[in-house]
Formats: structure tokens, sequence, C-alpha cells
């Protein structure tokens, strides 16, 4: 069987969730599965970092840039190659594409239905058109959570419940399990200007600085904590690079009472930010949506209580071992947080029981099911 892949995104500079997502699937895709071939197409050189392993029944298909790419060369190549599967992993479908060719697409979220103002209007325009057409035409569907699924079947009523498949990302939780020395934590915090000693405190945010992420929310509910005299020396990190239409986070910041213990990191390379994570009093990850959230995993395997928002699929991926706040009410976050911060059996407890659920999940798994719903009838 002859399989297609779109991994142009491994091409990209900067590294999320849905890149990391693809990469991993493609490792174990070439563990788990000797015999069929695999197509991979990119437009580029894979960025170093995303670059996936090689094996025997990997062929690499790199087609150079062109205009709207995925309609027109990848999908004349498909058309050459008259693949088998072809797996959409970005919520695109090629309109041309080989007639007799089975596809499957991964439906990450549905983030820009919800809160369009979110978002750029060409970037709106382009969300809502090829993802309309990727689930319309899609033979299967793979949605990375119980949450996404739902809100699928919210928005496009006449789809057939039958034909979405719900795989959880995986994680790779010895990265992040392996403790970083104080020597490790302090060269960190030195380089990312947190603090020139390991003592001082830090509530912690990692992701892209953009609105849908609600860090302004998280901004005031820190006002509110440094109210207490008993946290005078907290500070809030968010690490992570400016996205889009980011301005306002970082006027928020900046205007902040307590902006002298707002620390913006800019990009964090890998290395860095276990010894981040774990250098951290609460993982706060206050998004308005998400379509899986592997942030979450990644604080609860560092071994740091993890506070999150009630909504879309936070409360399936941190389960039991989270704490949950409504997402837009800054004093019900900040009531949370100085609850965790005043009692070490509850930070304890919450500790423990993110060690344990993070073991649920595993790239080996939801490889295996991937393969397994490409390869179904």
């Amino acid at each position: 069987m002859k399989i297609a892949i779109d991994c142009a995104d491994l091409d990209n500079s900067r590294i999320d969730g849905t890149r990391v997502y693809i990469k991993q699937l493609l490792d174990w895709f070439g563990k788990l599965d000797r015999k069929n071939k695999f197509l991979l197409y990119h437009r580029r050189d894979f960025n170093e970092l995303l670059k996936p392993n090689n094996f025997k029944n990997y062929t690499d298909k790199k087609i150079p840039p062109h205009w709207w790419w995925t309609q027109t060369v990848f999908a004349a190549d498909l058309r050459y190659e008259l693949p088998d599967i072809c797996w959409m992993p970005i919520q695109q479908v090629p309109f041309i594409g080989p007639k007799k060719t089975k596809y499957v697409v991964t439906i990450h979220d549905l983030a820009f239905k919800f809160f369009p103002a979110h978002f750029p209007k060409t970037d709106l325009y382009k969300l809502n058109f090829f993802t309309d057409s990727a689930i319309k035409r899609a033979d299967k569907i793979i949605a990375i959570s119980d949450a996404t699924k739902k809100d699928i079947l919210k928005l496009y009523p006449k789809v057939n419940e039958k034909k979405i498949f719900v795989i959880h990302h995986g994680f790779d939780v010895k990265h992040f399990l392996r403790r970083r020395t104080d020597e490790e934590i302090l060269r960190v915090r030195k380089e990312l200007k947190i603090a020139n000693d390991t003592k001082r405190r830090y509530l912690l945010y990692v992701g892209a600085l953009q609105p849908r992420k609600n860090l302004i929310t998280l901004i005031k509910a820190f006002e509110v904590i440094k109210k207490n005299k008993k946290f005078n020396e907290l500070r809030l990190v968010l690490a992570g690079e400016q996205a889009w239409m980011s301005e306002e986070t970082i006027v928020a910041a900046q205007e902040s009472v307590n902006k002298k213990d707002i620390i913006l990191t800019d990009r964090v390379d890998f290395e860095q930010l276990a010894a981040l994570y774990q250098s951290a009093e609460i993982f706060v990850y206050p998004s308005l949506y998400e379509g899986f959230g592997i942030p979450i995993l990644e604080g609860l395997a560092s071994r740091v209580p993890v506070v999150t928002a009630n909504n879309s699929s936070l409360p399936e991926v941190g389960g039991d071992a989270v704490e949950l706040f409504e997402s837009e009410n800054h004093q019900a976050l900040a009531d949370v947080l100085l609850k965790i911060m005043k009692s070490y059996k509850i930070k304890e407890r919450m500790i423990e029981s993110g060690a344990s659920h993070v073991k649920k999940f595993s790239w080996e798994k939801s490889a295996k099911k991937t393969l397994e719903v490409l390869m179904s009838e």
C-alpha cells in the first residue's frame, strides 16, 4: 500500500504542537510499519529539529514552493503517484487529487469558529474555507480530542459520526522527567532574566502570545495575588514568541502595576523549557480554547502543579490531576493559585497525581491508532 503524507509543516522554523505531532507520528510509523510505502511531501529542507527519522520504506518527496502548493504541485504529484491513502495532518485536502485515493484529515481544533475576532481576517478566511472543504471531502477524520469531535458534530451536523476517530496526542515524557540540577536551573534563570538565584518563585505560562491564550486574565490574577505581602517576591513568566494580534497582551504586561515582575522571555529552546517548568511554582494554562494542550502534559511530567481553564479539551487532557477555573474570571484564577501556594499538601497531591496521569499518553499509542485508521476500510 502506498501512503502519501503532507508534512510540509516540518520545513517551518517555528516549532509548535502540530509540527511535533507530525514528526512524532512519522518517527513511529517507520518503526511500526516496515511493509507499506510512505511518501513524505514537503517544500523546502526540513527544520533540523523537526526532521523525521529515515526508514527504507520512506521516500522523500521534496517539491519546491509554488503558489497554492497543496492545491497545485502537491495535488499534481498525487495524480502521478496514485497513492492508496493520503493523510493530511493539517486541516486541508487537495481539490484535484486522484479520485481513487482515500483522504484522511486530522482536525486539531476549531478555535477560529468560536473566537473569530482573535484571528487576522486573511487567516480566518483561509481557515474557514479549507477546513469546511476538508471535513466535507475527507473519507475519514481524526479528531485529537473528544472535545474536538463534539465541536465537529456541532458545527457540521451533516457529517457522519462514524467517520470521526478520536486519537489523543502522545507525549514524550523522558525529556521532562529528567531532573535538572540546581546549576542547570540557575543557568536558565539567568539566561531568561528571571532571577540570579534558585529561590525566587514564579508562575509560568508556556506558549505563543496571542489573544486566545487569555494571558490578560492571567496578568490580572497575578496583580490580585501580588496584593498579598506574602507573595511580594513572586514573578510571572510568560515563555513564548509573540504571535498574531499579541499587542494587547504586551501592553497589559508593560502597563501592569507589577510590570517589573512580569518576564517576557520570547522564544525558549527545548532544553531551557524543561528547566523552566521544573523550577516553576505553578504552571498556568489559561487558554480560551485548545484542541488538545500538550503544555499541560509537559507541566505534569515536570512535577509541577498545573492550573488550566475549564473549557474545550483542557479538562479532558488534565483529568483529575489539574485544578480548573472559569476562563475569563481572573479572581477565580487568583483564588485557585493562592489556595495551591498556601498548602503544601495540595501541591504534593497535585504533583503525584500529575506524574501518574501523564503516563496515559504516548506517541507509540497515538501512532498505532493512526495507522489503524489509515489502513482500515
